[in-house]
């Protein structure tokens, strides 16, 4: 309240005693108030300078993820012709530069059977169950017209699917039942001259050519496709590989989608197209790296102006005036920038030659800044373009040609350096060898009897398995029980799969196809006769397969299938190590290096953590700045104290005045009562 009531009424001193208070206490509170104004002012703009360098830090980091990236220094181009023959899809960031003329002679296409039972009604019930197998392989077909198939190769890569059908299912339910199986065969139901035919196809190539048998004679009689039995099966195409010639090297796929004949290129077969030639080169891209390092020296720059204008001291080229940046008094900031400098000038962990921006053209300017000499530079890059990508991008090396070194999951905190190890002992996979070399030729028709065995793959046994059929040689019996073992049920849902190999001694051998301690394979049950032509019984020798063991660095490793890992917060801890098998008891050393894009993004990394050096500085000024308001308070509290004391003090000498001022009132004109005077 500002006005003074004493006064106004006409009593007191006469003295606005209430503006008097108010200077007084504007008067102690000012240099106080001043210091903590001026103090939060300076924190403010200390919190905003910390928001400006998290964002160019942030940036700048940006601009070397490109160059932390093996990719950008094996970038490829290639120079391909017009052709409607076939169409690039992809191309590799490390495909195999070189020339190539490419010529198709044959485009890939699947087999496919048209079944001749034609319904009214798709969804009507066709009275046929069973089991329905449907396998994989290739066809041999008679030299006649080359349109009867009279022998099956299973395919070892292909699974067969067998179907359970119902006497109530329809077309449409049996289509939908081998679309649903964990398979590539695929089936339609078609509309021909008013009536449905159900259609199966198999994955393109010679290989994947469908054969299909049954359990049941009216299933059979209806589906069947095999050697003995196909009447009410028409063959509408057969399978054929894709054939063309590369550089004049005949090359067969089973796709048109073209992926492993040239490293790193994908292209699609359109059409065959024989003796129609092209020619293309594939060449490294050295643009895409140059460009990247081009961007890292302006991204740095511009984020080398904004902190140094932030920690340090600028001058106005017009008015020659100074101005001292937010941070210029902060210690934190300037030892971050420092960091920042002295990566740039140093040399790059883990790399023992040209490991550094001064071997390839990049030099720090007077200022500060970067600049990048030319000359120097384009020859790096056209002379030395494989140690360019060593500076930037992580690299890995090993002196042993059974180890090789990647990076895993946990290399954030991984050391760079030149490291040694060590391999004790090699990984293997579990097997059994068989006794005796099978007994051959084997027919289990003409030779009945108990053809029956079951196998334990990892520690899963499978269901029991029937050898059946006809089998001339080793390598038929091999590629029989190969696809028996790998097509059980049990064993396919646990993924425990067997490579049956024959041995030097013709003895056959069921390995795992998994490494390790818990790989192992057993004859879990074997009939006389199965055992007999097989030689495989369950006498025959298991050997349990195991874990690659060494040293890293010193320390015991730790060790898993055919990998090998350091021991846990040890410097080469986040690296993996995958031992060959074979691999003999040997010392080696490797090297591993973040690459300079790797080392400054970690150490960016470290800046802008939940716990790094801007969010320790930021929780402090923030911190300062929730102490300058606790100081607020309390010193408008003591302000609100001091003005309280003053106005009661004030008020008491306005009372003794105006106590004055009536006695003074009563004194006037007491002289003329008195007795004896008169006033004139």
């Amino acid at each position: 309240m500002d006005t003074n009531f004493v006064s106004a009424l006409g009593g007191g001193s006469g003295i606005d005693t209430t503006s008097l208070v108010k200077q007084l206490v504007e008067v102690e509170k000012a240099p106080q108030q001043g210091r903590l104004d001026s103090k939060k002012e300076t924190l403010d703009a200390q919190i905003s300078a910390y928001g400006i360098l998290k964002s160019s830090l942030a940036e700048f980091q940006s601009m070397l993820e490109p160059l932390s990236d093996n990719d950008t220094f094996n970038a490829r181009s290639v120079s391909f012709p017009e052709t409607d023959v076939i169409t690039p899809a992809a191309l590799d960031a490390d495909a195999q530069t070189g020339s190539y003329q490419i010529e198709v002679i044959e485009v890939a296409q699947a087999q496919a059977l048209a079944i001749n039972t034609a319904v009214e009604d798709k969804n009507a019930s066709v009275n046929v169950s069973g089991a329905l197998t449907i396998s994989l392989g290739a066809w041999t077909y008679d030299g006649v017209d080359n349109d009867n198939p009279i022998a099956f190769a299973e395919n070892e890569d292909q699974t067969a699917l067998t179907l359970d059908i119902t006497s109530d299912d329809s077309l449409q339910d049996i289509a939908d039942k081998i679309n649903g199986a964990d398979s590539d065969v695929q089936a339609s139901v078609l509309l021909v001259d008013g009536n449905y035919q159900l259609m199966i196809s198999a994955p393109s190539g010679e290989d994947n050519a469908l054969r299909i048998s049954a359990d049941d004679p009216d299933l059979n009689n209806m589906f069947a496709f095999n050697e003995t039995l196909r009447a009410n099966v028409t063959e509408t195409q057969q399978g054929n590989d894709a054939e063309l010639k590369v550089n004049g090297l005949t090359v067969f796929r089973e796709s048109n989608e073209i992926k492993d004949v040239i490293q790193g290129l994908e292209f699609t077969i359109n059409k065959a197209s024989p003796g129609d030639k092209f020619t293309f080169a594939i060449s490294a891209d050295k643009n895409t790296a140059e460009d990247a390092i081009r961007g890292f020296v302006e991204a740095y720059n511009t984020f080398y102006e904004t902190a140094k204008s932030l920690t340090g001291i600028s001058t106005n080229a017009e008015t020659n005036e100074t101005s001292r940046g937010d941070l210029a008094t902060d210690g934190s900031a300037k030892t971050l920038l420092n960091s920042i400098r002295n990566i740039i000038s140093t040399t790059v962990p883990g790399v023992s030659e040209f490991n550094a921006l001064t071997n390839i053209g990049i030099r720090t300017q007077l200022d500060g800044t970067l600049e990048i000499v030319d000359k120097e530079f384009d020859a790096a890059i056209a002379d030395n373009f494989d140690k360019v990508a060593s500076i930037f991008a992580p690299q890995t090396s090993s002196t042993s040609s059974y180890v090789d070194v990647s990076v895993g999951s946990y290399a954030t905190n991984t050391v760079a350096g030149t490291y040694s190890g060590a391999i004790t002992t090699a990984p293997s996979k579990g097997s059994a060898v068989g006794d005796t070399a099978p007994a051959l030729p084997l027919d289990t028709v003409a030779s009945p009897g108990d053809y029956t065995f079951s196998v334990t793959v990892d520690g899963v046994t499978s269901g029991e398995l029937t050898l059946s059929g006809s089998f001339a040689t080793a390598d038929d019996l091999r590629t029989e029980m190969q696809s028996l073992i790998n097509n059980d049920a049990t064993l396919k849902e646990a993924k425990a799969f067997v490579d049956v190999v024959i041995e030097s001694g013709g003895e056959f051998k069921l390995a795992s196809r998994e490494f390790g301690a818990t790989s192992k394979v057993a004859i879990a049950t074997s009939g006389v006769e199965f055992a007999a032509a097989s030689g495989l019984s369950t006498a025959s020798v298991s050997t349990n397969g195991s874990d690659a063991s060494g040293t890293i660095n010193g320390d015991a490793a730790f060790g898993s299938g055919n990998v090998l890992l350091p021991k846990i917060d040890t410097d080469p801890y986040g690296l993996n190590f995958t031992v060959r098998a074979g691999a003999p008891a040997e010392d080696f050393s490797f090297t591993y290096s973040k690459g300079f894009a790797g080392e400054l993004s970690a150490l960016f990394d470290s800046f802008l953590s939940g716990s790094g050096v801007i969010k320790t500085r930021e929780d402090n000024i923030n911190n300062q700045l929730d102490g300058i308001e606790d100081d607020q308070v309390s010193l408008d509290r003591k302000m609100d104290v001091y003005t309280d004391r003053l106005t009661q003090q004030y008020l008491a000498m306005e009372r003794i005045i105006s106590s004055f001022q009536t006695t003074g009132d009563s004194l006037t004109g007491l002289v003329d009562r008195l007795p004896f005077t008169a006033t004139s």
